[in-house]
């Protein structure tokens, strides 16, 4: 986040007349980082303080932010990921290829990749996708049969890359793969993607104006609309949702769910996209309806819709499920449960310990939790390690 962040607000809280300690009674946060915030001491702390704070002033989260709000990744992260860049840099050529890539061959390692991606296996796909990108490129070069494969591996690429919080390195891919879009239904995949890294730096203009060109550009007619075609338009209004509930727009976002859910009553059920990295439906319309709950802190109201998502069922993303699980844990610990909150936080941690080490949210939650605690267990000891919890 820019540091500038601490005359925004310090501007805004004179202009409505509130001190520092009325400003921190009112939104939430504490009044030791609103002072570290405007004395400029602080400036990397989440997107949602910093709604809170928007909220408590009667402004919208973008006047008090400029830029990124999650922080990009550590060099050690980037390292790790080395061989990928190297071959999006194509610092390899068809020389080093054994043999020329098939159709049927390509296809099955992709496959192979999304199975790994939908087991949480990021170490592993580290060491896939290098060279599955190389052959999946030079067969879209030779056989026009040869794109579609690339542009899943594209899209798996970019959102890795974003996940990881390589925001620079997946801007480009993602207008590699929505340059090589065939249509505008994989064109939408593709932005949905960019909305999501838009939204994680804290871009949230940016991301709720993309979301609703592109929700206004794939509206369908519900009477002749294929899976594929509310699946698209769905997920462009849960964008432009999430932008706006986060850009304290209550009501904008509100409208936006609503007719998410009217796209998702169309389909009738649980859809998975063709590339694997997400599906649409009524869950993921509850689990988005969760989130944005959190967001204006219902805590409550989000256990209460946690009771109503079967998550261990088919047609829900691992990392849409790992998203709504650190919610569920973040309103136990709003609401003082604090063991069911750690209880949740090691859940994720066993299915999927490489998503959760990338997750500025899990460690926001477990300080909050550590800070109200004067000895810890052996399990929170774990997590602060697996999280990167500072010292």
């Amino acid at each position: 986040m820019s540091a500038e962040i601490g005359d925004r607000l310090r501007d805004v809280r004179k202009r409505r007349g509130m001190s520092q300690r009325e400003l921190s009674q009112q939104s939430g946060v504490s009044l030791s980082l609103i002072r570290k915030l405007e004395q400029g001491e602080r400036s990397d702390t989440r997107l949602e303080t910093v709604h809170m704070l928007a909220s408590a002033l009667r402004v919208s989260t973008t006047r008090l932010i400029t830029s990124h709000i999650e922080e990009a990744a550590d060099p050690t992260v980037i390292r790790s990921w080395e061989p990928l860049h190297r071959a999006l840099a194509g610092r390899t050529t068809t020389d080093d290829l054994a043999e020329a890539p098939t159709v049927d061959g390509v296809t099955q390692a992709v496959d192979g990749a999304m199975r790994l991606f939908s087991s949480n296996q990021f170490a592993k796909l580290g060491t896939v996708l290098p060279p599955l990108l190389r052959d999946t490129e030079t067969l879209a070069a030779l056989d026009h049969r040869g794109r579609a494969p690339h542009m899943r591996v594209l899209q798996l690429v970019a959102w890795l890359l974003v996940q990881t919080r390589q925001f620079a390195s997946a801007e480009l891919v993602l207008e590699r793969s929505l340059d090589g879009a065939v249509d505008q239904l994989q064109g939408a995949a593709t932005i949905n993607t960019q909305c999501w890294s838009l939204l994680r730096q804290g871009r949230l203009s940016e991301s709720r104006e993309l979301a609703l060109r592109w929700a206004d550009d794939t509206e369908p007619r519900l009477s002749r609309a294929t899976a594929g075609d509310l699946s698209t338009w769905g997920w462009m209004l849960l964008r432009v949702s999430a932008s706006a509930v986060r850009d304290n727009r209550p009501g904008e976002a509100a409208d936006a769910l609503r007719l998410a859910k009217s796209a998702a009553t169309a389909l009738g059920q649980q859809h998975e996209t063709v590339d694997h990295l997400r599906s649409f439906g009524p869950l993921t319309v509850k689990l988005k309806h969760a989130e944005n709950a959190m967001i204006v802190q219902k805590p409550d109201h989000v256990l209460s819709l946690a009771e109503q998502i079967p998550i261990n069922v088919a047609g829900l993303t691992p990392s849409d499920v790992n998203r709504h699980r650190l919610d569920v844990a973040n309103a136990y610990a709003h609401t003082r449960q604090y063991t069911k909150s750690v209880e949740t936080l090691l859940d994720i941690q066993h299915a999927a310990p490489e998503w959760l080490s990338n997750q500025r949210y899990a460690r926001d939650i477990l300080g909050s939790i550590i800070k109200r605690r004067r000895t810890l267990t052996p399990e929170m000891r774990s997590l602060a390690a697996a999280v990167h919890l500072p010292i």
